[in-house]
């Protein structure tokens, strides 16, 4: 049926209230991807639901319900109003009458429709994040934030296999990604780990319930002279429910019960955090067959470094390899003075975890557990090290050091 013979039989709000958000309107039937079961989001992506099957006294009455349980949802508080008012006559766009100002109307426009787009949203069947490459078996947790989609998925180890457990609609900076400089407003793209765990009782209140610092920047940031710090995820200020996609200084927000349902699962000093610019799904097959050619090179790095072959062991850095104050030449010249005193070389690694880095062509983190012994030295540490493919194919180190 034409949307000129239905409007004829009464006020139709599914041109109007929906036409912003399209193509991300969904139907009654269509299933929803929020897997950690976040009943507020629920109730709103169920009204529009309805509303798209102009069912609209049922979307009145999930709206009704989601606002009076949660009144800090301003979206939510949004639609309610828009609903009402296309019970008395045809309404025009998502925010027909609001004291809000244009910019917060836009946000609030904008959340609805990345709210909406990840309803429509379902990973493959068995598929997980190509940046994923490999997660420690002593690792149970990895967060991974798609920043083009404003959502942070919560991957935990369950029978064995990592698995996407949750996920959160999540504020980033005001301008976007691709952190470069203090005070630019962006949020890094990259690989980081949470370092710090602070209390919302010790911060201001724009922070919400607490925060997880992470390493922000961390060691390719440093390279590449990237700039700033206080980089967090944290919560949103105790009146409001959420924040626009992008509204931070740089942070990852989400709403204060997310963070807290956080609060005692991730590791300090442990739990990576992934941020990307979105998200390619793939089979852990295809993965593992990416990852294969670069375990064979981290084996013969191993095996070479054994052999006290200071030519094969070098040939595995890369001629741009920066490590605290060594560059290249030095560090080889550091690593020839230490081989002579050497009559044998074990290294055995363990814990290992792999990441493609976000936003980068063929460059790798990887941490392990090194341990390390020799006639005159033994000695355990994390280790960290940067790999790129580089141009003549082979996998070479750019960076290593202690975590």
């Amino acid at each position: 049926m034409s949307t000129e013979t239905r409007s004829a039989r009464g006020p139709i709000p599914l041109p109007a209230l929906l036409a912003c958000l399209l193509p991300f309107t969904v139907s009654a039937e269509a299933p929803t991807a929020t897997v950690g079961g976040h009943a507020d989001e629920d109730l709103l992506i169920s009204t529009f639901n309805e509303v798209g099957d102009n069912r609209i006294d049922h979307a009145l009455g999930h709206i009704e319900t989601l606002v009076q349980r949660n009144p800090k949802f301003r979206l939510a508080q949004l639609v309610y109003a828009d609903l009402l008012l296309a019970k008395a006559g045809p309404i025009h766009d998502l925010g027909n009458i609001t004291r809000e100002s244009n910019e917060q109307l836009s946000n609030l426009r904008a959340e609805a429709r990345v709210r909406l787009k990840h309803a429509r949203f379902q990973p493959p069947p068995g598929t997980l994040p190509d940046a994923l490459w490999q997660l420690a078996e002593d690792l149970p947790r990895a967060l991974i934030m798609d920043v083009e989609n404003a959502r942070l998925f919560l991957f935990e180890r369950r029978d064995g296999k990592l698995r996407l457990t949750e996920d959160f609609y999540a504020t980033i900076g005001k301008n976007g990604m691709h952190k470069l400089r203090e005070g630019d407003r962006k949020t890094p793209i990259g690989v980081y780990f949470v370092n710090g765990r602070i209390d919302g009782e010790q911060l201001p209140d724009r922070y919400g319930a607490g925060a997880f610092p992470v390493n922000y920047p961390n060691e390719w940031d440093r390279l590449q002279a990237r700039t700033g710090s206080g980089i967090w995820l944290h919560g949103v200020p105790s009146d409001t429910f959420s924040r626009a996609p992008r509204a931070s200084d740089g942070c990852v927000a989400i709403a204060n019960e997310d963070l807290k349902s956080l609060w005692n699962r991730l590791d300090v000093g442990h739990t990576p955090v992934l941020i990307s610019p979105t998200i390619r799904w793939k089979k852990p097959a295809a993965i593992a067959a990416e990852k294969a050619g670069f375990v064979a090179s981290l084996e013969r790095w191993r095996q070479d470094w054994q052999s006290r072959d200071l030519g094969a062991y070098t040939r595995h850095y890369s001629r741009s390899f920066r490590s605290g104050k060594h560059d290249y030449q030095s560090w080889v010249g550091h690593k020839t003075r230490v081989n002579r005193s050497k009559r044998f070389i074990e290294v055995a690694l363990s814990g290992l975890s792999i990441f493609a880095y976000p936003g980068e062509s063929n460059l790798l983190v990887v941490n392990f557990e090194q341990d390390y012994h020799s006639n005159n030295y033994r000695g355990q540490m994390r280790k960290r090290q940067y790999w790129r493919l580089e141009d003549d194919g082979v996998w070479r180190i750019i960076y290593e050091g202690k975590v």
